[in-house]
């Protein structure tokens, strides 16, 4: 059943080497299977206690992977029958991916963005399990703000699979948006998002021309391309000024 599903697999063998807390890591394992499609909508999930056996982790891990993939979304749990992949339909507005230029565009406002940064790192340890990669492996790093009528309005911190998207560092982004290029490259086949209110660093502040008190949205956000082999894209850090933007969207069945 899933048990021995999840048991042979060796790509669930190298995410769980990942140096990552032990609930990510059945996180993550749970998400590759609902993106790769072996587990589609209406799947029932192995239980806490088939989990358990399976990974060796306590049962408090097990639990806290599974609540956080339920408020993500990507998870139904039901009362005394058990927690299956939930429909992606209903939250496909929750994971629309829109081109900030377009949008300012269409309130008749001015769009310009700053890149502070564009270049290649070595992921890190968060950054290569992210990626589902190994650590010190390749990644395009951008830092671009976006301005709407010369206000800062969003902080796109994106990090780029370069052997996806191998030219990403040869693009002008004060031309192009990031989101505009990537989408014309990499289609995108799926994306999740997980979305909370925070507290900036000093340093997203000074970009942002916001004080250190000023509430911000943050939206984090990895999107998958491939329809025979999906591969992530990217990863990206999205800021938004409280003040300044507004989240919008619509659900229909």
């Amino acid at each position: 059943m899933a048990r021995n599903d999840l048991s042979n697999s060796d790509s669930m063998d190298e995410l769980l080497e990942h140096p990552a807390p032990f609930y990510e890591r059945v996180k993550a394992m749970i998400k590759t299977k609902i993106h790769c499609g072996a587990w589609p909508a209406n799947y029932r999930v192995p239980s806490e206690s088939e989990l358990v056996t399976l990974f060796g982790y306590s049962r408090m891990t097990i639990n806290r992977a599974l609540r956080e993939l339920t408020a993500e979304g990507l998870l139904v749990r039901m009362q005394g029958v058990g927690t299956f992949v939930a429909e992606i339909r209903g939250q496909s507005a929750l994971l629309d991916i829109n081109n900030i230029a377009d949008e300012i565009a269409s309130r008749g406002h001015r769009h310009h963005a700053r890149v502070f940064r564009l270049t290649e790192i070595e992921a890190d340890a968060q950054q290569a399990f992210s990626f589902g990669m190994q650590q010190g492996c390749g990644l395009y790093h951008s830092l671009i703000c976006h301005y709407e009528n010369g206000v800062p309005v969003m902080l796109e911190d994106r990090l780029v699979n370069m052997q996806v998207v191998p030219d990403y560092l040869q693009q002008d982004f004060t031309r192009i948006t990031p989101n505009a290029y990537l989408s014309s490259i990499a289609p995108i086949v799926e994306g999740e998002h997980v979305i909370e209110a925070v507290n900036v660093t000093r340093a997203e502040c000074v970009y942002l021309e916001i004080d250190e008190h000023t509430p911000c949205l943050l939206v984090n956000r990895r999107t998958w391309t491939g329809r025979q082999e999906k591969k992530i894209v990217t990863s990206v850090r999205l800021v938004y000024p409280g003040p300044r933007y507004r989240l919008e969207g619509s659900m229909r069945k």
